[in-house]
């Protein structure tokens, strides 16, 4: 069994095919982190050292005294605030005395198969054979205060969750100040902090730094998970690569404000939390009632970074992305913004979609400026009715004509956005996020909405459904183009103002949940200014997200690397763009890591460039299954600085893979020799073009003679290895 309690020992053990998670129940209730790390031999479990020794200055345990245990030394299993323990705390409650002491012990557990769903929340999922369960009852007994720590094990996969519960049992009001989805204490701090970092355009860069005594990590207080920095960590052995060295990722199902913190104490010893970032929230929990913390997605790798980003994506496609679409064939897409911008009308995209079918394309997809006056962006978000003056006969002729060509259609929202000249605005002004008595921010020449309101909700959800009720829409784009300041409420009272950032996000929530439900053949892609919200929350509703609206193909390099760390390249909305620094070819090369499609107007184009593009999209339905569902190993990292980036597709069963390469900068004479990953040492594998037959060892341990292939800058070249006998 996944997950097993010893009596004798009062310890809990998780185990997955990898990785082992140990929890003690010690004196006095007390929850203890003993290990989490490679799998061990259950009867291994006594042999553990507890790291709780007291030290001068640290307080003690009031019944069980200053003898070897200090709550500020030990490995707490889930931190708490005021209660001896001076690291940085995973929950803080401020009681009805006006404290914020909280000293959670040990109450009760169960272990079941399956897996609970999150009330309110995107969170994994699981058949009830997939998985085990554990929840842990905690309390203080102060306060009546009860805790509930849930941990799932999915143990094939070599992952687990973890969210928390709380519950006011009393018969006051309590406050909620800080609750973090995850604490794990580790015996060192000999680790490297791995984030991704970014802003808009250049998103999800990777950086690795040493952690150093004290406080370090990264957040979001802007309203979203921003493209500045994104709920992903990992902490890595000095040694670790893509191939070897231990690696302990961690991945917040959450589109909000986030925190992961790693505090390093004087015993050297390393505390990580995440969770729902405390500045800016607070939640008042009243009598009975309990509040869910967002889910935390934790996957250990004894074999390196490669392995760690493989098994989240393998989780995330099976265990987060539930609508049909995760396993349907992706559509090839053409996206009408970069192509006419806000300049669309129905004769121009008619056109479009005419072209389209031609070279195979297999959606259309209307991006900004069809709804009502909107001809830049300065007018009309919240007005969404078609602009009659672009589509005289409304959108229903319009979009049966695209379909009558042959193409499936997309249309393109904002709805969680408001602009100061709308006919919404003007009617409601109240409902854009603003702080009472102050004037809202402008941010890209609009207002939030405030969908943490149900009243806003309804009326922006009326609005959709009926576009989307009276017409036939393959596909859905829905964006959020600026970060939320002024955060207020008008109908929260003042000791509930602090609740307004979850709130908003559990409202998109409820308005993504809307649109999937009541229409699951529609594909919804998430935008937030491109990859603003590439979080997994995101992902449980759309199984594809705009990934920047950087469209060069060679910052994509950087942008795509970073973001597969944890995010699996189907869920990679990428488009061959017109921008001019590299070719088609390598344009084409370089979005064939994601979810493929086009953002330039292709009535330009010329016949060659047609034959040409017709040829990529070939290739695209070619290797669809091995970009798709196939095994992604990052070879050459951009960010190494090199000459030469390179990834490749390897099926699950080792008989197919993709190389592909991109030349950064042309070197003449050139010896470049590149070592595979990922293939079978014993088998055989015919290279397509030349008909060279390579054994998978050579490949793997000696290389590919590459030297001169691609003797050009920003050039690229793909090879296809197939299994074959000898």
């Amino acid at each position: 069994m996944a997950i097993i309690f010893n009596e004798q020992s009062k310890t809990f053990k998780l185990d997955t095919s990898i990785s082992s998670y140990i929890i003690k129940i010690y004196e006095g209730g007390y929850l203890l982190n003993l290990y989490y790390g490679r799998k061990i031999p259950e009867n291994m479990v006594e042999g553990f050292a507890i790291r709780a020794k007291n030290a001068s200055f640290s307080p003690a345990d009031s019944v069980m005294g200053e003898g070897d245990f200090a709550p500020d030394s030990a490995p707490i299993e889930y931190g708490c605030d005021g209660a001896g323990d001076f690291r940085i705390s995973a929950i803080k409650v401020q009681n009805h005395n006006g404290d914020s002491v909280t000293d959670l012990r040990y109450l009760s557990h169960k272990i079941y198969q399956g897996k609970p769903f999150i009330k309110d929340m995107p969170a994994s999922f699981a058949e009830k054979d997939e998985a085990t369960t554990l929840e842990i009852a905690t309390v203080d007994k102060v306060t009546n205060l009860q805790v509930t720590l849930v941990y799932t094990v999915f143990e094939t996969l070599g992952v687990m969750t973890k969210s928390v519960q709380i519950k006011n049992n009393s018969d006051k009001d309590m406050f909620i100040e800080r609750a973090f989805s995850l604490c794990n204490d580790f015996p060192t701090m000999d680790f490297d902090l791995i984030s991704l970092y970014g802003r808009h355009y250049f998103e999800r860069k990777i950086e690795r730094r040493a952690l150093a005594h004290g406080l370090q990590g990264v957040e979001s207080n802007k309203g979203i998970s921003s493209h500045c920095q994104n709920p992903f960590v990992a902490l890595v052995s000095k040694d670790a690569d893509e191939e070897s060295g231990e690696a302990y990722g961690f991945n917040l199902v959450y589109s909000g404000n986030f925190s992961a913190l790693a505090e390093c104490d004087y015993n050297d010893s390393t505390r990580l939390i995440m969770g729902i970032n405390p500045n800016h929230f607070s939640w008042k929990l009243r009598p009975a009632e309990v509040f869910y913390t967002p889910e935390a997605v934790c996957v250990y790798s004894p074999n390196g970074l490669g392995e760690m980003s493989r098994t989240f994506h393998k989780f995330y496609n099976k265990h987060l992305i539930k609508w049909k679409h995760k396993n349907e064939k992706r559509p090839v897409l053409i996206n009408s913004w970069e192509a006419a911008y806000f300049d669309i009308n129905s004769e121009k995209l008619l056109d479009f979609a005419v072209a389209a079918k031609d070279l195979g394309i297999d959606m259309l997809v209307m991006d900004d400026g069809w709804f009502g006056h909107r001809n830049d962006d300065k007018s009309s978000l919240g007005d969404w009715f078609v602009n009659k003056e672009k589509f005289p006969e409304g959108l229903t002729p319009f979009i049966d004509k695209v379909h009558e060509i042959g193409l499936k259609f997309g249309i393109w929202f904002e709805p969680e956005m408001i602009s100061p000249d709308s006919d919404l605005f003007k009617a409601h002004p109240d409902m854009c996020v603003h702080a009472k008595g102050r004037a809202p921010m402008l941010g890209r020449t609009q207002y939030v909405l405030d969908v943490s309101r149900e009243d806003v909700r309804d009326l922006i959800w009326e609005q959709l459904d009926a576009i989307l009720s009276q017409n036939k829409i393959d596909y859905v784009k829905w964006d959020f183009n600026r970060y939320i300041t002024d955060a207020d409420s008008a109908i929260l009272p003042a000791d509930q103002k602090k609740e307004f950032f979850h709130r908003f996000i559990l409202g998109t929530y409820d308005l993504m949940n809307r649109l999937t439900t009541k229409y699951p053949d529609i594909l919804l892609e998430s935008c937030s200014g491109g990859g603003g919200r590439f979080d997994p929350a995101m992902l449980y509703y759309s199984p594809q997200i705009w990934t920047s609206d950087n469209t060069d193909a060679i910052d994509r390099l950087s942008i795509q690397f970073g973001t597969s760390l944890c995010y699996p390249a189907s869920s990679m909305g990428a488009h061959v763009s017109d921008y001019p620094r590299a070719f088609y070819g390598t344009k084409a090369d370089v979005a064939l890591w994601g979810s493929f499609g086009y953002e330039l107007d292709i009535r330009k184009l010329t016949e060659e460039q047609k034959a040409e593009f017709k040829g990529h999209i070939a290739q695209y339905h070619k290797y669809y299954d091995l970009t798709h569902f196939g095994e992604l190993y990052r070879v050459l990292s951009p960010f190494d600085k090199g000459c030469k980036v390179a990834w490749e597709f390897v099926s699950e069963d080792k008989s197919k893979c993709l190389l592909t390469v991109v030349c950064l900068e042309q070197r003449i004479p050139e010896n470049f020799i590149l070592k595979l990953k990922g293939l079978d040492e014993n088998a055989y594998y015919k290279e397509e073009e030349c008909g060279k037959i390579y054994s998978g060892a050579l490949l793997m341990q000696v290389g590919l003679n590459l030297s001169n292939q691609i003797n050009y800058t920003y050039g690229s070249k793909k090879w296809f290895f197939t299994k074959v006998d000898k």
